[in-house]
């Protein structure tokens, strides 16, 4: 786990620091976001894709191929940023796709391991340590991108991020070939086998759809904050606010992961659905211009649903999923996770624009109440299709 979390070091903050970099050499924001897009589009292609292949390979080299294809790509931007004109910016599209294709797939590959290694209430544990983790690094790594670019500019820390990709690629691969995981799974007898369709699984399509949709309701809420510490002027408190989620985030993954009891993923979904609708009536116009205070009580108790959620969701699509296709499954989730980010972005921000901050927290929470709907669909779907105390394990 350790190295599976070293190798996705870089990953939060390299959105951050890509845009630092394209600003730097373009002077435009939305060049910057149109790169970043363009990254997050072979991202998302790259993630099913990826994950076939860990499961049908060697999963160690394949991450070392990917890990080096990953760091050319982000010092190839960073060559054309400071060899080509501001003019010809869009010479860094097809340099920023075959760096989005060429994402290690370190995520899916550490996550598909755990039932591998695990079972039953240690594998719960082990997702919710995983998750909760995956929040610190989210708190960790951009201050430390913010301290390089601050210290040694855009360009420092985009190479920073090229080596770590590398790097941490081909340290988690090492970790893999010391655990005995050299080579693919074996031939699993359920579900959809090496040839059929993920897809034609029961309750596999309602699973990604709620995870897009709770993902998006996350990441609509991270614009609210933004777009409510400006209204304030003082847009440092977006910072400030969200790492007290993170910390509830936190707090709640740690303690969720001592259960000994099988998660009631509904019920986590359920939970962290209220505590995004708990922000409409504290935030402006419904209360102007809304307590800082309040708002992160609020942020911190309802944060703690979330890390929890997150593992539950991991630990569902491991059980879902026959053994040789549990990395494709995983870099299914990573794609759903990037289009619902894509959808909601747009939806949040028109929101704060035409009604305010408790809009578009409302609309946030309207996202992820529509995900409760899709875990009930799915739940349905995949205890009419598994026996006995698998089937009383997905209620």
């Amino acid at each position: 786990m350790a190295f599976s979390l070293l190798g996705r070091l870089h990953m939060p903050a390299l959105a951050m620091v890509l845009a630092f970099l394209v600003v730097d050499w373009t002077g435009s924001y939305a060049i910057g976001g149109v790169i970043g897009a363009t990254v997050t589009t072979g991202q998302a292609i790259a993630g099913p894709l990826r994950g076939r292949a860990a499961d049908r390979s060697s999963a160690p080299r394949l991450l070392v191929v990917t890990g080096l294809g990953s760091g050319l790509g982000m010092a190839a931007m960073v060559v054309v940023s400071r060899w080509v004109e501001p003019a010809q910016w869009w010479l860094m599209l097809p340099v920023a796709l075959l760096t989005g294709l060429s994402h290690p797939p370190i995520t899916q590959v550490g996550r598909a391991i755990w039932p591998r290694l695990t079972d039953g209430p240690a594998r719960e544990a082990a997702f919710a340590v995983e998750a909760t983790l995956q929040e610190l690094l989210f708190v960790i790594t951009p201050m430390l991108a913010t301290f390089v670019v601050a210290a040694w500019g855009p360009v420092a820390a985009m190479l920073s991020c090229a080596a770590w990709a590398a790097l941490g690629a081909a340290m988690f691969a090492a970790s893999l070939l010391r655990a005995g995981l050299r080579e693919a799974p074996g031939e699993g007898a359920s579900g959809a086998g090496k040839t059929g369709s993920l897809f034609r699984v029961p309750g596999f399509t309602s699973l990604l759809l709620f995870f897009a949709l709770l993902v998006g309701g996350l990441i609509a809420v991270d614009l609210v904050l933004v777009g409510w510490a400006r209204e304030r002027g003082a847009p440092e408190l977006a910072g400030l606010l969200a790492m007290i989620w993170a910390v509830g985030s936190l707090a709640g993954g740690l303690v969720s992961g001592g259960f000994a009891a099988r998660p009631r993923l509904w019920l986590r979904v359920l939970l962290a659905a209220l505590g995004l609708a708990a922000l409409v009536p504290a935030l402006p116009p419904i209360t102007d211009p809304g307590s800082p205070w309040l708002v992160g009580a609020i942020l911190l108790v309802g944060g703690t649903a979330i890390a929890p959620t997150l593992a539950a969701c991991n630990g569902r699509l491991a059980d879902l999923t026959p053994v040789e296709r549990r990395s494709e499954a995983f870099g299914w989730m990573a794609s759903a996770t990037t289009l619902g980010g894509a959808l909601a972005a747009p939806l949040a921000g028109w929101m704060l624009d035409i009604s305010g901050p408790a809009a578009a927290a409302a609309a946030a929470a309207g996202l992820a109440l529509l995900g409760f709907g899709f875990v009930i669909s799915h739940s349905a779907r995949a205890s009419r299709a598994l026996p006995g105390p698998e089937q009383t394990s997905l209620t």
